[in-house]
């Protein structure tokens, strides 16, 4: 049986939203400069030059890339000879949360009811999904999720009938509905099968996945490639004002799922789609 404390698992935490919040990922990053390079509207290519020239302040000043420092979503892979010393672990997560965002100057955005909106003041509890494997292996990776990108998120309970070509005028209508709101260029996030929950969990796990890689299915390779050409092909471009670069990935997850249901989720993230991982 292996022992982690609780103690390092909040250490690790708190540097992760902290790096997350200040550091864009180098696959985002490249997939900026790339954009740049290719984008054709003048207009479009100022909007990325000013994107990467905030990531870069942002990295020198050691500042958050983004005023909203997102709501705190976690995905702990857990085997199952693991053991966590000296505490609960939902806890030791929320106390990393709670001091990274205190000691890195992070933006608190949750309230504590969506009613009675009162702010925790220190952006806990996080949303926090737990999978459990075998082996003694222990990785958290974290997600920083902004709400203007979030509120643009759609799930569509389709028929089978409906087929892939129904999914894919979903995901389609679902980017040209969120327009420029989710910050351009964005990423997409595709969950397709399960049932409602889990198809809304593969599309949150679909934006982890670096900028570039594909589904090693052919059909859904072949599907993120074809939606991507698409997207970029609305006019929306760069913070919504004209241009080629809409969409940076279009990263679909799917799973099995019953023989009446053909449940679609879309998760739409900005250009700052930020995680953060750490091993144990």
């Amino acid at each position: 049986m292996r022992e982690i404390s609780a103690e390092r698992i909040t250490e690790e935490v708190s540097k992760m939203c902290i790096n997350a919040n200040y550091f864009l990922n180098s696959d985002i990053y490249g997939a900026l400069e790339k954009a740049k390079s290719e984008e054709p509207s003048p207009v479009g290519r100022e909007m990325l030059s000013q994107l990467i020239k905030n990531a870069d302040i942002a990295k020198k000043d050691c500042v958050p890339i983004c005023q909203d420092t997102g709501l705190a979503v976690v995905f702990v892979t857990m085997g199952q000879d693991v053991h966590i010393t000296g505490g609960s672990l939902t806890e030791a997560i929320n106390e990393g949360v709670r001091k990274g965002y205190t000691e890195g100057y992070l933006r608190k955005s949750v309230v504590s009811d969506p009613f009675i909106r009162v702010n925790t003041k220190d952006n806990t509890p996080a949303i926090i999904h737990y999978d459990i494997v075998e082996g003694d292996g222990f990785k958290i990776e974290i997600a920083p999720k902004g709400a203007g990108s979030e509120n643009m998120s759609k799930i569509f309970m389709m028929k089978p009938s409906d087929g892939i070509e129904g999914a894919k005028k979903a995901i389609l209508d679902a980017v040209e509905a969120a327009g420029p709101n989710p910050c351009p260029p964005m990423i997409v996030g595709v969950g397709c099968g399960g049932n409602f929950e889990t198809a809304a969990l593969l599309a949150k796990k679909a934006l982890l996945r670096p900028v570039g890689s594909h589904s090693d299915k052919p059909h859904i390779k072949e599907m993120e490639e074809e939606l991507l050409e698409k997207i970029n092909s609305t006019g929306i471009g760069p913070q919504g004002l004209g241009g080629r670069t809409t969409a940076l990935a279009v990263n679909i997850e799917s799973f099995a799922t019953h023989i009446a249901c053909m449940p679609i989720a879309v998760n739409i993230s900005c250009h700052v789609t930020r995680h953060a991982v750490c091993e144990f």
